[in-house]
């Protein structure tokens, strides 16, 4: 017996009518006929009588209805059952900004729902994302980029990121309600690492302005960084969630940068990947951020 038809069996019960039970399902209407159909010549019973516009349940039909309901609640019970068993690992490949903002949450709430998956993160810039992915290395990306053009990933855009320049409350840019490339000359910078793709950015608008600056110091990581702006030993430029904390707690400015490019949060993975279940409900946890700049 199909479940398809015992499900199409309880939404007529349910409607008491096939043309609203085939909206319901998105079949045809001609579809319901011929499954309830087929359902009454494997038992050899009428199912349903017409009533004025409604079709009710024969006594047979309220039998089979009764047990209908009680094998597909088994059946979800079942499958329930099953994906909560379901064992392996995924890995994220992702840059070291977004894993220490953007991924914790999501991955509690992941491994609540997945228990005796393992989830592993692989750490890189975007290009190196990109290539882990296409080697097999990685299940999926979580980048912060422009568009992504290869031919051969999906790519999502979460949400649209604002660049910003980071300072020190004390700084002498405190005053600024916008910062242009015209206003850094000889602006001493904390930079992420070589690769990152906003602070490429960056370079490609002073070099642009012709502007001169200050390179103190490079870090992979994204708490150093922010340590040594909030001491004062220069500006950094990062996406406005990465300080949004800091901010709030008046330990750190946030400036809008002119121009601002268009970075976004993007999932990216193979298209010929195999979604299991569960990365399946990674995929919509990671895309669940609503599409908005903080």
């Amino acid at each position: 017996m199909d479940f398809i038809y015992l499900q199409t069996l309880c939404e007529v019960a349910k409607w008491e009518n096939f043309t609203r039970a085939a909206d319901v399902l998105g079949y045809a209407q001609s579809s319901v006929t011929t499954q309830i159909q087929k359902l009454e010549a494997q038992y050899g019973v009428v199912l349903f009588e017409r009533h004025g516009p409604k079709m009710q349940p024969t006594q047979a039909g309220d039998v089979l209805i009764a047990y209908a309901r009680q094998i597909l609640a088994l059946h979800e019970e079942v499958k329930a059952q099953l994906i909560s068993q379901q064992t392996g690992s995924l890995t994220i490949g992702t840059i070291e900004t977004l894993a220490a903002c953007y991924l914790p949450s999501l991955l509690q709430t992941f491994h609540k729902e997945h228990p005796n998956m393992t989830l592993a993160l692989q750490l890189g810039n975007e290009d190196s994302i990109i290539q882990s992915i296409q080697q097999g290395t990685c299940d999926l990306g979580l980048i912060l980029d422009t568009a992504t053009q290869d031919p051969d990933l999906i790519s999502i855009s979460v949400r649209q990121e604002a660049l910003v320049i980071v300072t020190c409350p004390d700084s002498s840019y405190r005053m600024y309600k916008e910062i242009t490339p015209q206003d850094l000359v000889n602006a001493s910078f904390i930079l992420t690492e070589q690769g990152c793709t906003y602070r490429a950015f960056l370079l490609q608008e002073l070099k642009k302005a012709g502007i001169a600056y200050h390179m103190l110091s490079a870090f992979e990581s994204l708490e150093a960084i922010k340590q040594c702006v909030m001491r004062g030993l220069g500006i950094a430029f990062l996406p406005s969630f990465a300080v949004q904390e800091e901010v709030a707690q008046g330990k750190l400015l946030a400036i809008p940068f002119a121009p601002q490019a268009h970075f976004s949060t993007q999932v990216i993975f193979l298209k010929r990947k195999w979604r299991s279940h569960a990365f399946q409900s990674l995929l919509d946890l990671l895309s669940s951020v609503p599409s908005v700049i903080i």
